[in-house]
């Protein structure tokens, strides 16, 4: 079945992986957690990178784990990634309102305190478009992202967060492909299995 896969096969665009970039699987990865998924860069140094899963919407809910969360409107959660996948985490656009937040770019924010959220929440404010939640992430060692992209596996691209407090599903990993453009429009058409074309 490789030898399909490889007829289809484009080349990566030589950008660079970063924090605040995003990573489009190609359309063939079988892995399950990465299979067509879009993956926000929270993190990326010389000692590995990590990052979220931003489109696989798991049939879970925030309001289910915490106390008083019952009486605020259901927020989803995410599937983040393979690590860590009994730890809930965040990211938001809520900046400076939640202490200890890391910046990833943009207005965009990776975790903080968890109190000072839960105190947002429980006043009624929105979550819907402020912020995402995922069991888990994505995780890399040492120069692992880099021989995978290498590979071929992912495409690196630039993405606002305009998108990506309401990304799911395979919809968004085909919006992320559009937005990158040229000849990695033809991935939108991909069957899933080649062999079965």
């Amino acid at each position: 079945m490789a030898q399909y896969e490889d007829i289809f096969k484009i080349r990566h665009n030589g950008l660079l992986p970063e924090k605040g970039r995003i990573l489009i699987s190609e359309p063939f990865l079988r892995n399950l957690y990465f299979q067509r998924s879009v993956v926000l860069l929270v993190r990326h140094d010389e000692q590995g990178s990590m990052g979220f899963v931003l489109n696989k919407k798991t049939t879970l809910w925030v309001n289910d784990f915490f106390d008083g969360f019952d009486c605020i409107p259901r927020i989803p959660v995410y599937l983040g990634g393979p690590v860590l996948s009994e730890r809930l985490f965040f990211i938001h656009s809520l900046g400076n309102i939640i202490p200890d937040s890391v910046r990833i770019g943009g207005n965009l924010y990776f975790d903080g305190n968890f109190e000072a959220l839960r105190l947002y929440l429980s006043s009624g404010k929105p979550a819907g478009g402020n912020m995402k939640f995922f069991l888990g992430y994505s995780g890399w060692t040492e120069n692992q992202l880099q021989g995978e992209i290498e590979q071929d596996s992912w495409l690196v691209s630039r993405e606002s967060s305009r998108n990506i407090m309401l990304a799911e599903g395979e919809s968004f990993w085909k919006q992320s492909v559009e937005s990158v453009g040229g000849s990695y429009l033809t991935w939108i058409n991909y069957p899933r299995d080649p062999i079965l074309n």
